[in-house]
């Protein structure tokens, strides 16, 4: 059964790497669509997708084989469909790719295509299911492989597996878990469909939800929220793209944070304002005024400036014992 796999970030590079070396008799790797190279890191020069790095090391590791052939299509239009037509593929394989494949493109691929959505689908469609699933303080994710369908993660599932969460999760933590998991799914997958032994059902469209769209300045922290849920906002927004606040005319970024349970509170500040600096604990972090308790913050950083304890960051910045946060 020939492959084509298409991904983009960090969390699809295990599956990939899980079907090389070329070849293995049943499943082979005929190519890889990945997003075009963009511009990383302070040098702005373009680089590669983690995906796209990934299937050119691999590659170079299996010298006596065929590199495998690596696309990097703005879209998946004529030039796509002609390019991937010559490999003469039979499924297609999509984990975080980040484009919506038109029926002329799935047209290309006999045994039809499948996805992998790092979320218990039908809840949480979309672009963005691990975070939100954090944002939400769910009690438990999961993966599901789905049948590629030209509605958005609406396909028949054809494997769905559940993972526990203990609330302490970020994203780039819980990303690491499902990539890890997800590879390990997909070549015994991938082995049944080549059997011929795919079962699947339909998803109920009357239990679905959706993401919701995570911009750059999503972050920004409303410290008239609770504790609970600006904690889980800081966790479902590492690494990107962070959460946020203003200490006058300096942007803040909050690293670190977790809801007080020490009983912190003091009969000077029972009346405090959100967002106002009560004070620090000096074994666990800065404690914060919040719309309802306490959030102790341990980890922080200015715009442009270098990631800190709270120790660190107050030894520099001592008057922030008395910051009111915006």
């Amino acid at each position: 059964m020939r492959i084509i796999y298409a991904g983009s970030p960090a969390i699809a590079v295990p599956a990939l790497e899980l079907l090389f070396p070329p070849g293995d008799g049943v499943l082979e790797l005929a190519g890889v669509l990945t997003n075009p190279d963009r511009p990383r890191g302070r040098s702005g020069r373009p680089e590669p997708s983690d995906v796209g790095e990934a299937a050119e090391k691999f590659s170079s590791a299996f010298p006596a084989l065929s590199p495998v052939p690596v696309f990097k299509f703005e879209k998946t239009g004529a030039e796509a469909r002609e390019a991937v037509a010559v490999l003469k593929p039979d499924i297609l394989v999509s984990f975080a790719y980040g484009r919506i494949f038109g029926p002329k493109f799935l047209s290309l691929f006999p045994m039809g295509g499948i996805n992998i959505h790092p979320s218990l689908l039908p809840k949480y469609r979309g672009a963005s299911p691990i975070p939100q699933a954090i944002l939400n303080r769910d009690s438990e994710t999961g993966i599901s492989v789905q049948k590629l369908a030209l509605r958005m993660d609406s396909g028949d599932i054809l494997l769905r597996t559940r993972i526990p969460l203990d609330g302490r999760e970020t994203t780039e933590s819980l990303s690491r878990i499902v990539a890890e998991k997800a590879a390990l799914l997909l070549p015994p997958l991938l082995r049944r469909i080549a059997a011929g032994k795919p079962q699947s059902l339909p998803q109920d469209e009357g239990e679905a939800s959706y993401c919701s769209l995570i911009e750059k300045d999503s972050g920004r922290i409303d410290w008239k929220r609770s504790a609970v849920e600006i904690d889980a906002m800081i966790r479902a927004y590492t690494p990107w793209p962070l959460s946020w606040t203003m200490e006058g005319e300096r942007k803040l970024i909050i690293l670190k944070g977790v809801p007080d349970d020490a009983g912190n509170v003091r009969p000077e500040n029972a009346s405090a304002e959100p967002g106002k600096v009560l004070g620090v604990d000096k074994k666990r972090g800065i404690l914060i005024q919040t719309g309802e308790g306490i959030l102790v913050v341990s980890g922080l950083q200015y715009q442009a400036r270098k990631a800190l304890d709270f120790q660190a960051f107050l030894n520099g910045e001592r008057h922030f014992l008395s910051a009111k946060l915006e």
